[in-house]
């Protein structure tokens, strides 16, 4: 007791007080946590409780939340103009559990990308997110941003990009994103967004492949190639190769591929267990929309493994998630048949937000950690037993020399050579 009464722990009126040199904060996204001025730490949990609390409810009328030069939430009162560090909703905070779970069973079904990054700060962080103006990339984008990530969405439709733009920013104006055009079905497109990334001179730390095509009748790209192929896979492929420089001068980084379990249900070879490329990129005699799409998520996670295997040495990590299974989002808009069939499902299923915390999740743990377990999602998709022979460069050089002859086909483009994982040079 004698040590208590030193600490200040038995002098207070209520159990919530603070003891003395400890002082209550915010984090931009609402969570509370403990700074001591003494020891100078903090932690999430009251130092008398244990337990842990979050904000409930908006700012007052005429208060704005506010950041630093140092990344510090501070709140302005314009009625009274006056500014506080001192978050005027600590007297409306809520408990959460206080326990805190294991690392292997941090996330479930249930998480959300905005509790995933919980009291992260990302600032001075660079996330590239394609096909990020609606659905699992919009929120993902929107989550990085609001922790502080400098982000580009990296989209086609530059209207809708822009609308995208302005409602993250209706969330918090000083957020830092932006928009740029990039076509996955026109591999110049993707030249050209690479060429104008490198011009702004920043890093890049998280690269979210996202944008995919889903349920698409049979057509050929400008390039020649069958358009679910190129979107999902090709262009990516193409974009990491294009910027690959950028993400190993920024390392540690990471790619995230989000890929699906559908990518189970095909092959990528032929009866003798060689790659057969003409299933990639199939005629329209041979064309089913949805074997196009599954074929596409398999060669995602051949593309994310074997990256991994490439630049992990360097200090970038790739891997691939699964989002979840029939997950209501805008993926299905190309067929009123998969728009009806998920429109039946959406009630039995998980909504977009917690889905979308799979690429967030994996984007933003250590870079070093291929580790982690969770559901829904796993960093590496198990592969199909028909497919192991396939996670090596063979898959690799035939992407490269497709992208090449597409995206150049009267002139040659150089390709860098990456060094292999025991030092040996690999084209890439």
């Amino acid at each position: 007791m004698a040590a208590l009464r030193y600490s200040g722990l038995d002098d207070t009126d209520s159990e919530d007080e603070l003891p003395p040199c400890w002082e209550q904060r915010t984090t931009k996204d609402g969570w509370v946590y403990y700074a001591n001025h003494t020891e100078e730490k903090t932690q999430w949990e009251h130092p008398k409780t244990g337990k842990r609390k979050r904000i409930a409810g908006d700012l007052p009328y005429g208060w704005e939340q506010e950041t630093d030069e140092n990344g510090q939430v501070f709140f302005v009162d314009h009625i009274n103009k006056r500014t506080t560090y001192l978050d005027p909703r600590l007297a409306f905070t809520v408990d959460e559990n206080p326990t805190r779970p294991t690392t292997r069973q941090r996330y479930d079904a249930s998480t959300t990308a905005m509790e995933i990054l919980q009291g992260r700060d990302f600032t001075g962080k660079v996330v590239v997110v394609t096909g990020a103006n609606s659905g699992i990339g919009f929120e993902t984008a929107k989550s990085f941003a609001l922790h502080g990530a400098h982000v580009i969405l990296a989209c086609r439709n530059m209207t809708r990009a822009n609308e995208a733009v302005s409602r993250i920013l209706g969330e918090w104006r000083k957020a830092k994103v932006e928009a740029m055009t990039l076509d996955l079905a026109l591999l110049r497109s993707v030249q050209h967004f690479a060429q104008a990334f490198k011009a702004k001179n920043v890093s890049l730390h998280v690269l979210v492949c996202n944008a995919a095509a889903f349920a698409l009748p049979w057509s050929l790209t400008k390039d020649g190639l069958e358009t679910t192929f190129q979107v999902n896979h090709l262009g990516h492929f193409f974009l990491v190769q294009l910027l690959q420089d950028v993400l190993c001068c920024s390392a540690p980084a990471r790619v995230v591929v989000v890929s699906s379990e559908s990518h189970r249900f095909t092959d990528i070879n032929d009866s003798s267990g060689k790659l057969d490329f003409s299933r990639l990129s199939p005629s329209k005699s041979d064309y089913w929309a949805m074997l196009a799409y599954n074929r596409s998520k398999l060669c995602n996670i051949l593309f994310s493994n074997e990256l991994h295997r490439r630049l992990s040495p360097r200090g970038v990590t790739s891997n691939a998630v699964h989002p979840g299974n029939m997950m209501y989002s805008s993926i299905h808009r190309n067929w009123w048949v998969y728009t009806l069939l998920f429109t039946l499902a959406r009630p039995f299923t998980k909504s977009m937000f917690p889905r979308l915390g799979s690429s967030v999740a994996i984007a933003k743990e250590s870079p070093g950690d291929r580790a982690l377990a969770a559901a829904p999602f796993n960093k590496e998709l198990p592969l199909p037993s028909t497919v192991p022979l396939l996670q090596n460069s063979r898959a690799w050089e035939e992407c490269i020399s497709t992208t090449v002859a597409a995206a150049c086909p009267h002139q040659k483009l150089r390709v860098r050579r990456l060094p292999g994982p025991c030092g040996r040079s690999a084209r890439g």
